[in-house]
């Protein structure tokens, strides 16, 4: 069944597609409530989103047995990051965690939840843990600080401890390392703090009423992804096509512990990261705004100069990109690691005709990888 957010229903709404299907694109002024967002005045609707459930004592030393990232210690109200990857080291899954102390909220893409759940639920064997796709009861709202209004929404309720997931992007994680072509203190996310509240689905109106009695009003989807991506933050099913791998999109800065025990994938993490590279790398590209439109999610990219006339081969494809209100048009871009990073781009789009010249800024540099020289015997592992 197709889910249609009941906020839609608010004055201004406009549905937004893709992979933000049945939340609000805008409210009717997208730049004014990217504004606010990033000011803090206002919360992103992101109700279409999985949730998944995991309860019992055995669950964090479980999920860390299973994912890229160590959990086991996390204390209530912690929140981290965690990769499923395939036997090639591949991302299949990518989870915001936070546990209140008795069950772990696994907070997700919307295509992510039901084989999430199925897969979890799949390697339990004898452990105490139980897995529920919890997605038809919970929602989330998301802002740029703690709404304190939102709390007696929460599954804790009224008097209750709130549950937020605050993003850990762009800190360094523990057992984590950035990829990143500048200086941590430099990094554009720490501009943008991140916080996503869960609320019961069946209270979202109420919630929303509570905001805006509080001064926070509501923004769409275009406000998040516009600041997502000024904050060089991969996303799920944008960033990610069946071959990548955290290190094309600095995720072991926030998702990989390097120094924990064995799980499906880790032999590839630990080979590129000590002795290769990633074949591809995260860019953000500042795009020519003159022609007023930005390209779509898969749209190719070339030297500049070259295109599909001349018979040249793109060097990597858009997967995602937005207006920001103070950037003007910027996509994140996943490129090849050989291409140039001083070299002036060009990005082709679906329409015949529709072009857009693009300059890169660095994510994750060409040289990231290779940590050590290659060992003797066994491969050696961050400590």
């Amino acid at each position: 069944m197709t889910y249609a957010s009941p906020l839609l229903s608010r004055l201004g709404a406009v549905a937004d597609g893709g992979p933000d299907a049945g939340v609000a694109a805008h409210y009717g002024d997208p730049v004014r409530e990217q504004r606010e967002l990033a000011a803090g005045r206002a919360a992103v609707d992101l109700s279409h989103r999985g949730v998944v459930t995991v309860a019992g004592p055995d669950r964090l030393t479980w999920l860390t047995t299973l994912s890229s990232q160590q959990v086991s210690g996390l204390r209530p109200g912690e929140s981290s990051e965690l990769l499923l990857l395939s036997i090639q080291g591949r991302i299949e899954y990518d989870a915001r965690i936070v546990d209140d102390g008795e069950c772990a909220w696994l907070l997700v893409e919307p295509a992510e939840a039901e084989g999430l759940a199925a897969w979890l639920t799949s390697m339990k064997f004898m452990l105490r843990v139980e897995v529920e796709d919890a997605s038809a009861r919970w929602a989330v709202l998301a802002a740029t600080r703690r709404l304190d209004a939102l709390a007696p929404f929460g599954p804790g309720g009224t008097g209750g401890a709130q549950l937020v997931w605050e993003d850990p992007w762009p800190h360094v994680a523990p057992g984590g390392t950035s990829y990143a072509a500048v200086e941590d203190a430099r990094h554009p996310g720490l501009e943008r703090p991140w916080f996503e509240h869960v609320v019961e689905l069946s209270r979202l109106e109420e919630a929303a009423d509570a905001l805006a009695a509080d001064g926070v009003g509501l923004a769409g989807a275009m406000a998040a992804e516009a600041l997502r991506i000024a904050a060089w933050r991969p996303r799920w099913g944008t960033e990610t096509d069946e071959r990548t791998i955290p290190h094309e999109l600095d995720l072991l800065r926030t998702a990989v512990h390097l120094a924990k025990g064995c799980y499906k994938g880790q032999e590839t993490i630990a080979r590129v990261h000590n002795l290769g590279h990633p074949p591809r790398r995260l860019t953000l590209l500042q795009l020519d705004g003159s022609t007023h439109t930005l390209p779509a999610a898969g749209s190719s990219v070339y030297a500049a100069g070259a295109g599909p006339d001349t018979g040249a081969k793109p060097v990597g494809r858009v997967t995602s990109a937005a207006l920001h209100w103070e950037m003007g048009p910027i996509a994140l871009a996943v490129l090849k690691r050989s291409t140039d990073p001083a070299a002036p781009l060009t990005v082709v789009g679906e329409a015949e005709g529709e072009a857009y010249a693009a300059s890169q800024e660095v994510i994750v540099a060409p040289e990231a990888g290779a940590a050590v020289a290659r060992p003797t015997g066994f491969l050696r592992r961050n400590a």
